[in-house]
């Protein structure tokens, strides 16, 4: 992990990592509400589309809307959810602090919603530098503080 954070191009600004870990829960809890809304129309207008012929196969339709809309917002220009945008911190690559391309942001919200299974997997923050989860180090992204 120590060779990561030497790669980095920049240096994080001192403040960069300042009250992260709680605007990424408050960040979260704006964005699940709009996952979760953004998936209860897409299953209605599915649902309608299909006359109801598809209500078996929506279930899944939750953690692949949540893929998508992490995917593309966090790779997206503002670099990072709504919610995250709401909190002031963005996402981005751990060793250049480049903007994440899709694939980092698309896997980093499926192993955040994996580590849910294994809840001594958020513990890992408490004990990194720059306050990443689990779920970050896999996906080699940080999230700071918007610059």
């Amino acid at each position: 992990m120590s060779a990561m954070v030497n790669a980095r191009s920049a240096p994080l600004r001192a403040d960069a990592l300042s009250g992260v870990r709680r605007r990424r829960v408050l960040a979260f809890c704006v964005d699940i509400t709009l996952v979760a809304l953004l998936t209860a129309i897409l299953w209605t207008v599915l649902l309608v589309l299909t006359l109801g012929l598809s209500a078996l196969l929506l279930p899944p339709l939750l953690p692949i809307v949540a893929f998508f809309y992490n995917g593309l917002t966090v790779s997206g220009p503002g670099m990072g959810t709504p919610g995250m945008r709401a909190f002031d911190i963005e996402m981005r690559m751990a060793e250049t602090g480049a903007r994440v391309p899709f694939i980092n942001a698309a896997a980093q919200a499926l192993f955040f919603y994996l580590s849910w299974c294994f809840p001594l997997a958020f513990v890992v923050t408490l004990f990194d530098a720059e306050k990443r989860f689990l779920h970050d180090l896999l996906a080699q992204v940080v999230v700071v503080r918007r610059l």
